[in-house]
């Protein structure tokens, strides 16, 4: 029991604060402001006892099992999921559901630590199932508003149809194998035709959850119909958290198939990188243009992934922990301007800089660093991405991935353009940013910094990678 107690520290931890939410909405009718206090506490001590008193195991005939590498990846999507809570502070001080809000959020946030802890498919689809029915109600929690529904219709129709894919993929997997569990799949898995064909549903499953294309359709209408919070969360905390468990499946599970899915995400990589780069280059609303960008960055991702090593994996929890600080760097400002005044269009924030001097340095910091422009955090990320995936000796793919990086200066310059250069007769007027969004996008920058200029933090996450 102590044991048990200690290996699944951090969904007990959760679950506990779940329970505590529960309990002041049915007992308590609290103030807004006084819930979000409470909230953002419970989530920075949840932050905090993540990195104490973590032990290795195994639970429930390994079923569930943790180890250093994944005590850090859960403690990254808690720090993110504390700086989105942050960040969303002027949005949820007037609405009439924050402890259900937050209830949903951390349900979610549960079901996918229970996914990258999964040593089972059963175990694993579970956790995806509890990580994505809670993100399709709090996605239409803009309730006065038409495209937040539609959002939510939208995501909870693909879901439901990746998830089909999903499930006939473990299906044919444990009809060919007569096992559900990692190490089993492993030790009896050929490249039979069946076998890559359950394997191809299931790569499109993640496919699906990670908007790599072509199974991207759903992204840039969801993420413009939910609420800026939301779109931050499916970006950064969803996204990684699939990203997470994608690559120990690929580099330990299916390794007998590993020419396979090479030659298949390097396809995907190719067509991820260009569509998401072309078609952010014709947005004009900023969360459609950041959903088309977070898909051109999966492509980069996926080169990462490619290179079937300990410095593909590292590389891609480092690049995570990267996004995260970078995305919500510019989804920090687009959130506030967008719950202070309702204005999302890239227009809107031409002459941004002579009335918000701070947040415009924010969000163009955010950009430079979505860009890969040196010598930002962004800079250094995409630079492992692409040494990882030089590991195959795939220089082709590489040059793809360098002249894309050119592509998408321009679109992220053209919006630093729009701030700092172009003028607008209806500017966004000046904006006083509260206590919690602030220390939000004080963190983000400090992230930035701190991930981009101190090496130890990736020769940290390579020394958790070495058993891939």
């Amino acid at each position: 029991m102590n044991d048990l107690l200690i290996i699944m520290k951090q969904e007990l931890l959760l679950t506990l604060i779940i329970f505590v939410l529960l309990t002041l909405k049915i007992a308590k009718d609290m103030d807004n402001g006084a819930f979000l206090n409470l909230v953002n506490l419970l989530l920075a001590i949840n932050f905090v006892a993540g990195f104490l008193g973590s032990m290795e195991g195994m639970l429930f005939n390994e079923m569930y099992h943790t180890n250093s590498l994944i005590i850090l990846e859960k403690n990254i999507l808690n720090l993110g999921t504390l700086i989105i809570s942050l960040q969303s502070w002027s949005w949820l001080k007037d609405h009439k559901h924050v402890a259900e809000f937050y209830i949903l959020l951390l349900c979610t946030l549960l079901g996918m630590f229970f996914m990258i802890s999964a040593g089972n498919l059963l175990m694993f689809y579970l956790g995806l199932e509890l990580s994505t029915i809670p993100l399709a109600a709090i996605a239409n929690f803009d309730l006065a508003k038409r495209k937040s529904s539609e959002a939510a219709m939208k995501l909870i129709i693909s879901s439901a149809f990746s998830s089909g894919l999903l499930l006939f993929g473990i299906s044919l997997v444990y009809g060919s194998t007569g096992t559900l569990g990692f190490a089993g799949i492993a030790a009896s898995y050929s490249a039979d035709p069946m076998q890559l064909f359950a394997f191809v549903l299931l790569l499109a499953g993640f496919g699906f959850k990670i908007s790599a294309v072509p199974f991207h359709l759903w992204t840039a209408d969801v993420y413009e119909g939910a609420p800026v919070a939301v779109t931050s969360y499916l970006s950064v905390i969803s996204k990684g958290a699939i990203l997470f468990v994608l690559v120990p499946v690929l580099y330990t599970v299916f390794k007998p198939i590993a020419e396979s899915w090479y030659n298949m995400l390097y396809l995907l990589s190719v067509v991820t990188i260009i569509v998401g780069n072309l078609f952010a280059i014709r947005q004009e609303n900023f969360k459609r243009f950041l959903a088309f960008s977070s898909i051109a960055q999966v492509g980069f991702i996926l080169v990462g992934i490619t290179g079937s090593s300990s410095a593909g994996s590292s590389a891609v929890v480092y690049f995570v922990l990267i996004y995260i600080f970078s995305n919500l760097a510019a989804f920090g400002v687009v959130s506030f301007v967008s719950a202070t005044t309702g204005r999302e269009g890239i227009s809107d924030y031409k002459g941004f800089y002579k009335t918000n001097p701070v947040l415009s340095w924010v969000l163009a910091i955010g950009l430079f660093s979505l860009a890969g422009v040196p010598p930002t955090a962004g800079f250094f990320g995409k630079f492992f991405l692409l040494l990882a995936g030089a590991g195959k000796g795939n220089y082709i793919l590489l040059t793809i991935a360098a002249l894309n990086m050119i592509i998408s200066l321009y679109y992220y310059l053209r919006i630093v353009k729009a701030i700092f250069m172009d003028s607008n007769d209806h500017p966004i007027e000046k904006l006083s940013v509260p206590v919690f969004p602030k220390l939000a996008l004080y963190l983000c920058l400090a992230g930035i910094v701190f991930t981009g200029f101190v090496r130890y933090v990736y020769d940290y996450i390579q020394s958790l990678s070495i058993g891939f």
